[in-house]
């Protein structure tokens, strides 16, 4: 998937970005370089393409996993994500984000 999320630990002042890697309509993978332990409950904010501009969804999520992750240049982690709030709206636009619905929009805006 490789898009971009900003995240909020609930209650925290501060934002911090990752990586979503995988995702489905139960949760997601993401890379970040912030530590937080299981069971941190966090505001995400995904964004994607649609068409020519960037559209976004929030949800909230909870950390189930978490592990240690190496890239060239790049040390991380790797969390797993189960959602626990989202919205029907973008839920939707989850599910369309999943089936690909967006980036087949897009080359057909692009073609």
């Amino acid at each position: 998937m490789d898009l971009p999320l900003e995240y909020r630990v609930i209650n925290a002042p501060y934002a911090h970005g990752g990586i979503v890697v995988n995702g489905s309509e139960e949760g997601f993978l993401i890379y970040s370089v912030k530590d937080m332990p299981i069971g941190t409950k966090l505001n995400l904010v995904v964004m994607f393409p649609k068409g020519f501009e960037l559209t976004n969804f929030e949800v909230v999520a909870e950390v189930v996993r978490k592990d240690l992750h190496w890239e060239e240049d790049w040390e991380g982690f790797e969390y797993g994500l189960k959602f626990i709030q989202i919205f029907e709206e973008d839920r939707q636009k989850l599910k369309q984000l999943l089936s690909g619905f967006f980036q087949a929009g897009e080359a057909a805006n692009n073609a």
